[in-house]
């Protein structure tokens, strides 16, 4: 009987070797055969942006997450943490929801809008009353609009009441309460109980962003500057409502005065006391009006709510594949800046110095693009990184291209550095802007180490070698050149502002000094040219390139595009399958949680003010912590 061949130790390898390579090659056919099975199978299982789109359809627009002018994570993660149902980092785009809008109004297949937006996180009254203005246009196109909400907050409400009609749960709940600005101060913490010593330099008494750092309490100067445009925005407010409810600004007011008393009335049933207030049209649960809408429009029995609709992201896709993927008609590029302004490369949702400035330049050297808007929503940042942005608008106008600056919710101080120079400047009346200052903030750390007993010396060449280290206590003539700087920063800024707007630089100083105004306020001023939204700085902008009417040119927004490897995870992720699949991962969950409380984004800003600029003994910023 022959006994089989043993083979060679160094067969053996080999034939080990060959084995675990076609292992591995079987293993990711296999995966990837999987993973496209998967998306096919998503994809054919996919929303109603599939499907066409019928006569007579109710377009469900319910935005959930925060309102941005563009969105800060990649498109993959966008749609994986959708998949897995994080709320947390959900992003409505204000242009998306505009468009869609938009072309609700000359859309014959659209008979209504079912108008949702209790989970619409507030981003900030400009951007609220652009989406506003839009439901205004689509009734007044003749669309009827019907808006629910399980519960209302104020700012949620100044859109539902824009509707025909406004619902709210019976068990649900709206109060009208003002507006409110309130801060935490830190000077106690730092100061008496770690004894950290904050050094502020700044110019302006309005200037009170770094305030909290060395102070217990608002200075007075600070209070004064941030009712004045509060209770603006405010009064704005109450108009609106009052508008389209048919109400007085005085009767809205007056019920909130009354507000314990009136609850009380009802029985401490706030929907009670929200019809009462007429804030709304009716009680109804979620059922009653979609079966309102099902006997109005066309009842539709597979259908999530029992009548022919489309969502919101089902629309846009419907919008968007109407689009021609080669378009060669001239071009008005739409830049966002929207975040802190800091140097650098950064990522959307933040403006880098650099990043923003690169983008700005691709529109200087693109012969197709005629025009430029450049849409900013930024409480500012580092001077030098805005510096390097407000160079390139500078540029863009010398080479012949207009550029026209659209103010979203915020645009001050470094947010307005990067817009003056703009060939016209749109604002909304409740634009947040202003704030032209400079400060700088250096921590002292020794007090702290001496409660551990640690302690500094040793010795420099000069009196001012290591002059800026934290560990030690800063000398008087230190802070002598830092406010020198700071000074210089504040001459730079608002002689910048009186050559871009034609104004004297006392004139300038005058209205400046940190000083934060609305867009209304501004306008009084002399900052803001015009009252307008993100359209009318794009037709603006394409009158002065002399493009001719709407139709003969198009808009595109320049930003870095989503890479093919993006692209494919999040066709995957917003799949039917691949969502039910990751929804139930508890582990994904857990790593998308974010939070990010006040106390703590505050001192993440101390902790980036002490990194100073090159050549620089601080680093400068024009900065604004403002905002409802």
């Amino acid at each position: 009987m022959n006994q089989p061949r043993r083979r060679g130790p160094i067969a053996r390898f080999f034939q080990g070797l060959w084995d675990a390579m076609n292992f591995t090659r079987r293993l990711v056919f296999n995966l990837l055969f999987f993973g496209l099975l998967l998306v096919l199978l998503g994809v054919l299982a996919a929303g109603d942006g599939a499907r066409p789109l019928l006569d007579r359809t109710t377009l469900v627009v319910a935005p959930e997450g925060r309102l941005v002018e563009q969105y800060s994570t990649d498109p993959a993660s966008r749609a994986f943490a959708r998949a897995f149902g994080d709320d947390s980092a959900r992003e409505v785009q204000l242009r998306d929801l505009l468009r869609a809008l938009d072309a609700a109004g000359k859309d014959k297949r659209v008979e209504r809008v079912l108008l949702r937006v209790d989970q619409l996180s507030f981003s900030g009254y400009a951007s609220i009353r652009e989406v506003a203005d839009a439901l205004a246009k689509l009734r007044a196109a003749g669309k009827q609009v019907v808006a629910f909400g399980e519960s209302f907050d104020q700012n949620q409400y100044l859109l539902a009441a824009q509707a025909n009609e406004v619902y709210l749960d019976p068990m649900g709940g709206l109060l009208l309460e003002g507006l409110g600005r309130y801060r935490q101060y830190y000077r106690e913490g730092l100061q008496d109980k770690l004894g950290v010593d904050v050094h502020l330099f700044r110019v302006g008494e309005y200037k009170s962003a770094a305030e909290p750092y060395i102070l217990d309490a608002a200075s007075p100067a600070a209070k004064e500057a941030d009712l004045y445009w509060m209770n603006d925005i405010w009064q704005r407010y109450l108009g609106d409502i009052a508008k389209v409810r048919r109400l007085t600004p005085r009767q809205l007011a007056a019920g909130i005065d009354t507000l314990p008393q009136g609850i009380e009335a009802a029985g401490g049933d706030l929907a009670q006391y929200a019809l009462r207030q007429k804030l709304v049209d009716g009680l109804k649960t979620e059922e009653q009006v979609d079966d309102i809408l099902a006997d109005r429009g066309i009842a539709d029995a597979d259908a999530e709510d029992g009548f022919r609709e489309i969502t919101l992201d089902g629309y846009l896709r419907h919008i968007d594949r109407g689009i021609a993927a080669v378009d060669e008609r001239p071009q008005v590029a739409v830049v966002v800046a929207e975040g802190e302004i800091t140097g650098g490369e950064q990522p959307p949702g933040t403006i880098g110095g650099e990043s923003t400035a690169e983008l700005l330049r691709a529109t200087r050297d693109d012969d197709q693009v005629k025009a430029v808007v450049l849409r900013v929503n930024s409480p500012g940042g580092e001077v030098y990184a805005s510096e390097q942005i407000r160079r390139e608008v500078a540029a863009l106008k010398d080479a012949g291209k207009p550029v026209v600056v659209s103010m979203g919710d915020l645009a001050a101080s470094g947010g307005y550095w990067i817009s003056m120079d703009a060939d016209r400047i749109y604002a909304n009346p409740s634009t947040i802007t202003g704030s032209i200052g400079i400060f700088g903030l250096i921590p002292t750390i020794p007090r702290t180490l001496d409660k551990i007993g640690v302690h500094t010396d040793g010795v420099g060449t000069t009196p001012f070698a290591g002059a800026f280290d934290i560990t030690r206590p800063l000398d008087p003539q230190v802070g002598q050149v830092v406010q020198a700087v700071i000074d210089k920063g504040y001459r730079d800024f608002t002689g910048r502002v009186a050559r871009a707007r034609g104004r004297s630089v006392g004139e300038i100083d005058a209205i400046a000094r940190g000083r934060v105004w609305t867009g209304a306020q501004a306008r009084q001023r002399g900052l803001v040219d015009q009252f307008g939204g993100l359209q009318d700085a794009i037709a603006d902008a394409a009158t002065r390139a002399k493009l001719g009417k709407p139709g003969a040119w198009q808009v595109r927004y320049i930003e870095k595009g989503a890479t093919p490897f993006e692209r494919f995870f999040a066709r995957f992720a917003e799949s039917g399958m691949a969502s039910a699949v990751l929804r139930d991962s508890n582990v994904a969950k857990a790593l998308l949680a974010r939070a990010l409380p006040q106390a703590r984004h505050d001192l993440r800003f101390l902790d980036s003010a002490l990194q100073p600029g090159r050549g620089a003994p601080v680093k400068a910023l024009a900065y604004c912590f403002c905002g409802p």
